[in-house]
């Protein structure tokens, strides 16, 4: 079932990821970690269909996307999505995906891999859950970090920031083998991975090598 729906206001959170608040249909649920697909509702767009996470609460009285924005991109929808404003319409898909929380564990995300996590982390903090998690969040550089000071409030010193590209003061390690192997205290726990698909799959491929069960691993298929 699609639902269309206005957009209620944006603003950027980084130089290039953009928060769309927008009109929550009645009676819409979603489980906190799922997506949604999404088209602008303006000709010449309405067959260009995207993939968004929520990053609100199930019971907010609106929804939100975190979106990173290509500017670049040959199709141009998130750049489309980036010229919107309050009042444009979307079409919205029925929820559906595969991330959701199973339990105490590791969020392993890369760049805007983030976005489910926003939602499950939020959720989590909102019923004093959030207790023997933490977050891998690797980016490119520091300005590049989606809304670190609230994650850095949420989980404190549970959350480890890595920035690949960046030189100086920080942590510039890849999420890798040796990584995993230096952070990990207990590989019997869940673990959520969320990213570019190269990522997914490499993580994927060395936490089972490591020990972890291939069941207590959590990711979009």
């Amino acid at each position: 079932m699609s639902h269309i729906i206005k957009i209620l206001s944006t603003h950027y959170v980084t130089h290039n990821v953009k928060e769309f608040n927008v009109e929550k249909p009645k009676g819409f649920t979603f489980v906190p970690g799922q997506a949604i697909d999404l088209t602008i509702n303006q000709e010449g767009w309405k067959d260009k269909k995207n993939p968004f996470t929520f990053t609100c609460l199930t019971d907010d009285d609106h929804l939100q996307f975190t979106i990173k924005i290509y500017a670049d991109s040959e199709e141009g929808v998130t750049k489309r999505l980036s010229e919107l404003k309050p009042g444009d319409e979307l079409i919205i898909s029925d929820a559906w995906g595969a991330i959701e929380y199973k339990g105490p564990g590791y969020f392993i995300a890369g760049g805007a891999g983030i976005t489910p996590f926003l939602a499950i982390l939020r959720d989590l903090n909102r019923q004093n859950k959030l207790d023997g998690n933490t977050l891998f969040f690797s980016n490119r550089t520091k300005d590049d970090i989606i809304l670190s000071d609230e994650l850095k409030a949420m989980l404190g010193g549970n959350a480890v920031f890595v920035t690949t590209d960046d030189n100086g003061p920080g942590d510039h390690r890849r999420i890798n083998a040796e990584f995993l192997k230096s952070e990990v205290k207990d590989f019997t726990k869940h673990f959520y991975v969320c990213g570019p698909d190269a990522m997914v799959a490499e993580i994927n491929e060395t936490l089972e090598k490591l020990g972890a069960s291939v069941d207590n691993v959590v990711f979009e298929k």
